[in-house]
């Protein structure tokens, strides 16, 4: 019998670390060639690391969270034969799942599949891995998980273990008659900040710690605007895509950002240098399953209406299956972002990193406003926008977002070159 060392494999694109978010396998497991065996993150992507050989668990090095130097030591099986203690090998990685994170342009997108495991026991007084289902589950069945042993990934407990507890020890009390007992537990949860969300913590931060923001808020009347989009999506005989908000919005940027043209840019302060772009790559930030994603609208002065909503719905229906493509989660150049009916009526947008300006959209609202001194009805809804305020000045901002409010409140000028 040898030993083989499998190392942190070299993913390219000049990465010289990943972070260890699964394992797949335990010590003591026998693994066959091609089964994967962890998956580890990068800045870009989640990669799956299959065993280039079949063999023993002999031991794992790292635990998940932890950050691993490219080339260092993964995992290490006894194997048939002398092995490869010498000298050492690379996993080659399964193709990796783009991932994007607003607001860097980073989130992962991949389903992981059901980890291979073994039995854990845990050490006294550590508290349980588990669901929320899988707990309330427990609290049904009168069934105390800290006696549960587990066999999912990383000692997580699952519900088939907890049916096999159930079939080993008959006779629990039921969930009525426990009630008070289980509102003196102590239900206080410590969750490890790993994977994509601490990719997102550090893109988050790194822009606010980075980008000086401001905000700006400006209200716009959208009532002819709706009344417009209305008459587009009732015209008779018409075999087009039904517009949303979304499209228009995006035209009133692409026209404004022709006067404006400093905040479609992106700014490198390591090397204080302000790029400014003619195309419009307009991030479209997209909630999906698996977090935030800013999927990018490219040439977005390109674009008809028509076309620009055919993108935009193609783009977040990519994001929220997880078909969304790397190219298609980066070189944004300004990003709309938009919680929907949930808008709200003020946030603060996160600009996305290195970008320079993020337009918010807040929800629409009637409201009692005065028309010619006389109180009317109108179809209301808020700009949030945020700007870097090195490099664009108040001024300009405001303008941009004036310039935004009267395409939008005359919407004929929309389509006015």
């Amino acid at each position: 019998m040898g030993t083989y060392i499998i190392k942190t494999p070299d993913i390219g694109e000049g990465i010289a670390e990943v972070e260890l978010v699964a394992w797949h396998v335990q010590a003591g497991e026998v693994v066959s060639a091609d089964q994967v065996l962890a998956d580890v993150m990068t800045d870009k992507a989640t990669v799956e690391i299959p065993s280039p050989v079949a063999g023993k668990v002999l031991a794992l090095s790292g635990n998940v969270g932890q950050t691993m130097a490219v080339g260092s030591e993964l995992v290490r099986l006894e194997v048939a034969g002398a092995g490869n203690l010498k000298e050492g090998a690379s996993a080659a990685p399964l193709a990796p799942a783009a991932l994007a994170i607003a607001p860097a342009e980073r989130q992962d997108v991949r389903v992981v599949a059901a980890p291979v495991a073994v039995p854990v026991l845990r050490p006294a007084g550590e508290r349980p891995i588990a669901s929320p289902a899988v707990r309330r589950r427990a609290w049904e069945m009168g069934v105390e998980l800290e006696r549960v042993t587990a066999t999912g990934s990383a000692g997580r407990v699952m519900q088939s273990d907890l049916e096999a507890y159930a079939r080993r020890h008959p006779g629990a009390p039921p969930a009525a008659q426990r009630v008070d007992a289980y509102a003196r537990v102590n239900t206080q949860q410590d969750i490890p900040v790993i994977g994509l969300r601490r990719k997102i913590a550090v893109k988050m931060q790194e822009s606010k710690r980075r980008i000086p923001h401001f905000t700006y808020v400006e209200e716009i009347d959208v009532t002819e605007l709706e009344v417009l989009r209305e008459r587009l999506n009732n015209k008779p005989g018409q075999e087009r895509p039904r517009v949303t908000l979304l499209p228009l919005l995006v035209r009133a940027m692409v026209l404004a950002l022709r006067v404006f043209p400093q905040l479609n840019a992106r700014f490198d302060d390591d090397k204080g240098v302000v790029t400014r772009h003619g195309a419009v790559h307009l991030g479209i930030a997209t909630q999906t399953a698996n977090g935030l994603m800013v999927p990018v609208l490219r040439h977005a002065e390109a674009l008809d209406l028509w076309a620009c909503a055919v993108e935009v719905a193609r783009l977040a229906e990519a994001a929220r299956t997880g078909q969304v493509t790397r190219e298609e989660l980066s070189g944004s150049t300004i990003t709309l972002t938009s919680l929907g009916t949930l808008g709200g009526i003020v946030t603060t947008p996160v600009i996305n990193h290195p970008e320079v300006a993020i337009v918010g959209v807040n929800r629409i609202v009637e409201r009692p406003v005065v028309r010619r001194g006389v109180v009317v009805v109108r179809q209301m809804m808020n700009l949030s926008s945020s700007f870097d305020h090195r490099v664009v000045d108040g001024m300009d901002a405001a303008r941009f977002v004036q310039a935004l409010r009267g395409y939008l409140e005359v919407p004929s000028t929309l389509f006015v070159e």
